[in-house]
């Protein structure tokens, strides 16, 4: 959908202050179109039950040229899009939730929008464990034939992105700018490689900055598009809760990782599974899962992909009964302090924090910060 005077006035209604996607609907329930909400009286609108203010910023933006950055942007690359909600390219799972956005920006690969998808999510600062966690089962799911929808933020959405890039899987990204900016900066190489493969999608029109309101807004829709959504480490009150909630709400499947009791990012995790998210261990629970809402014979399957489920690799096995296999049984897989490992082990201070330095560089502990350590493997 290019150029035209029906997609000018939907995105010149789209950038009316005041018009969110719920007031978006009401306007095209009563007049039908953008365009007949434009040309309609004050008096009309009014009488439609519509606020002298939010009709006040409607006349202004009928006569003002509000559109064009978002239909420059729109005819500089065949790899720009923008559909609207009548669009047959519009995603139809992202249809059926309560206010889905009447304007989808896409830079990349439009016909992924309507591909099955399952949602990973989680913490902007996740544990070790827990971008390796992401990583791992982000690089199994896309081998099966999803494609992984994520916010593009730090940490594990980052995680989930790179996991699906790093088997040739498509991923999407929904963000929470314009399409034409990428938060935060520094995954600007990631957002490049999204795209050549992948899709990057907004509801907000060209130019949008980041702000604290919309982060929240976009999560309906990460949720909107998939069939499932799995939450890795997540705080009691985060953004990830939210979109698993907005899962919920939305007849999808709520997937989550338990952790140890001790780390406070499995809270949000554990809170999930006890209001009926399901337990997953493994990715091969979740493709269980999924097989009985999508029809797995239809998806196409990644030709990199395994019979089994990607694990870490450790290039350097720990020898049976040394010191550093000693040190990983006694820590256990709960938070622990070298000063505490040195009550365990008998070790001097050294030797342990020489000895987690190596077990760090194997994937096998992570540093908590605070100088507290925690197991990640065997």
């Amino acid at each position: 959908m290019k150029k035209t005077e029906v997609l000018e006035s939907w995105i010149s209604l789209w950038r009316v202050p005041g018009v969110g996607s719920v007031t978006f609907k009401k306007l095209l329930d009563k007049f039908d179109t953008p365009a007949n909400v434009f040309s309609t009286t004050a008096s009309s609108l009014k009488q439609a039950g519509f606020s002298e203010k939010l009709v006040s910023s409607i006349k202004e933006n009928q006569s003002a040229n509000c559109a064009k950055d978002d239909i420059d942007w729109l005819n500089s690359s065949q790899n720009h899009h923008l559909i609207t909600i009548y669009c047959s390219e519009y995603p139809a799972l992202l249809k059926q939730i309560s206010n889905p956005p009447p304007l989808l920006y896409v830079h990349g690969k439009l016909s992924l929008l309507n591909d099955p998808q399952i949602a990973i999510i989680g913490s902007r600062n996740p544990t070790q464990g827990g971008l390796s966690n992401t990583y791992d089962f982000s690089k199994f799911l896309g081998s099966s034939g999803l494609c992984i929808t994520s916010g593009l933020a730090l940490g594990i959405d980052g995680a989930a992105h790179q996991g699906a890039l790093d088997v040739n899987s498509p991923t999407i990204a929904v963000i929470a700018t314009g399409v034409d900016r990428v938060y935060p900066a520094r995954h600007r190489k990631l957002a490049h490689k999204i795209v050549e493969t992948g899709a990057i999608i907004s509801e907000f029109p060209i130019g949008t900055q980041p702000k604290a309101e919309n982060f929240p807004r976009r999560n309906r829709i990460i949720s909107g598009l998939s069939q499932g959504t799995l939450v890795i480490e997540a705080a009691k009150k985060s953004g990830s809760l939210i979109t698993a909630r907005l899962a919920s709400e939305q007849n999808r499947e709520v997937f989550a990782i338990p952790g140890s009791i001790h780390n406070p990012l499995s809270k949000g995790c554990h809170q999930l599974i006890r209001e009926g998210a399901k337990l997953v261990e493994t990715a091969q629970d979740i493709l269980e899962e999924m097989s009985k809402v999508i029809d797995m014979n239809t998806v196409v399957i990644n030709s990199k992909s395994n019979d089994t489920e990607p694990e870490t690799i450790d290039s350097s096995p720990l020898e049976e009964g040394g010191e550093q296999s000693d040190l990983l049984e006694k820590m256990a897989y709960d938070p622990v302090s070298i000063d505490e490992l040195v009550i365990r082990t008998g070790q001097s201070p050294e030797s342990i924090a020489a000895m987690l330095l190596i077990l760090e560089l194997q994937n096998k502990v992570s540093s908590n910060g605070g100088g507290t350590y925690t197991r990640i493997s065997s």
